[in-house]
């Protein structure tokens, strides 16, 4: 993005103002009634320059997520009217919008089954009803997914204010995170009715609130920075991690060839060709990710089943923008102590959908000890855990 003009400068100042105003005293009543004129002149894409100021500045990301929902409502009126770049029809963005209107048809099917349970918990069939819907809206996670690793990587590199990105990742964290503890309390019996509904409240909230975000600011400027190959190329990116609801129609998969097929690499303990490594690699019964020594995402995996998604986009990006804003710091903490020498290895273990995963950190230094980049390795590791005994013989 060209360096601000001295309108949008303006427009920023007025913003900041009451994005300030919001964070130290949540009273913004006199700013709207001594602005109601400015409150119209804002441009969409001012938000996205207004929150990366707000995340260079250092406030933490819980507080900018409430600020967002109080600034954005305010101006809510001036965004929606504002006429917006319209997509392509089965272009990248057009997808999303389309998994997006699924997603809305749902939780509209939600509201009515949730209202009838709410009056009658002891219902099993409206329980159970209710569940099933609540599942299939937890598939529209993966429209978060694409985002965050199709997606960002390449606002990343486009955009100089691409810190907004932070707080909407986020707020993805917070959808998932509530879905899930809708659906466990549904399956194994709600004990807080009160938190039960906030979350249902929460997700509603939330859902539609990105989906405008994205519809009436996000995307449109996407549109005006960023040239049709890419987003040709981040279409069939996402059509390969495959979309929640809709796909894109006349779709085909490209099937990616190693490169010097042929050439082979001396390792010191034997040589093997490309294709040989890439193989290896591949069926090795783990995910793996090297970052070099200036924290850039240069190579993962690609086994049959693969625990954390990736996409080629994150090649090239900045490993801190690889994870949620909530858990980056541990990442940062990690590469720290892994560059100044305290420490070589780094463990942690945590369960999702009934998969125990292992996963862990290795510094990667060179015969000298100098630091040459880190290696993420992630394992299902539940078989693993229930070894007991010995095996000696071939039993199949």
């Amino acid at each position: 993005m060209s360096e601000l003009s001295e309108t949008k400068e303006r427009r920023l100042e007025k913003l900041l103002e009451i994005s300030r105003l919001t964070l130290q005293t949540g009273n913004v009543r006199n700013f709207i009634q001594n602005n109601t004129n400015f409150i119209t002149t804002v441009v969409p894409s001012d938000f996205i320059t207004l929150f990366d100021e707000l995340v260079k500045e250092g406030f933490a990301i819980v507080e900018l997520k409430t600020c967002a929902n109080k600034v954005l409502n305010v101006f809510h009126k001036s965004i929606d009217t504002y006429k917006r770049i319209e997509p392509q029809p089965n272009s990248f963005l057009d997808i999303l919008e389309q998994n997006n209107r699924e997603m809305n048809r749902l939780l509209k099917a939600i509201s009515p089954v949730f209202k009838a349970f709410i009056k009658n918990t002891a219902n099993r069939q409206l329980q159970t009803e209710l569940l099933g819907l609540f599942e299939k809206l937890e598939l529209f996670a993966q429209h978060y997914v694409i985002k965050e690793n199709v997606l960002f990587p390449v606002i990343e590199k486009h955009w100089p204010d691409y810190r907004c990105l932070q707080i909407m990742w986020s707020f993805h964290d917070d959808i998932r995170k509530n879905i899930k503890s809708v659906t466990n309390a549904l399956h194994e019996g709600i004990a807080d009715m009160k938190q039960f509904n906030r979350c249902v409240g929460d997700i509603f909230f939330n859902m539609q609130a990105i989906k405008f975000r994205e519809e009436k600011i996000l995307f449109p400027y996407i549109l005006a920075t960023i040239g049709e190959n890419e987003l040709a190329t981040m279409n069939r990116e996402g059509a390969e991690m495959g979309y929640p609801f809709i796909q894109p129609s006349g779709f085909k998969a490209q099937e990616t060839k190693a490169t010097m097929k042929n050439k082979t690499a001396n390792l010191g303990t034997g040589s093997l060709t490309i294709e040989q490594i890439k193989l290896i690699f591949n069926h090795l019964p783990v995910d793996i990710t090297y970052v070099d020594e200036h924290d850039k995402v240069c190579y993962f995996s690609t086994p049959k089943k693969r625990i954390f998604p990736r996409t080629t986009a994150i090649i090239g990006r900045e490993v801190k923008n690889c994870h949620p804003p909530e858990s980056v710091h541990v990442v940062e903490q990690i590469v720290e102590s892994f560059k100044n020498g305290e420490k070589n290895h780094a463990d942690f273990w945590i369960k999702i959908k009934g998969e125990f995963i292992l996963i862990q950190y290795f510094a990667v230094r060179d015969e000298l000890q100098n630091y040459k980049g880190v290696i993420e390795v992630t394992q299902e590791i539940s078989d693993i855990k229930a070894i007991e005994g010995e095996k000696r013989l071939l039993d199949w």
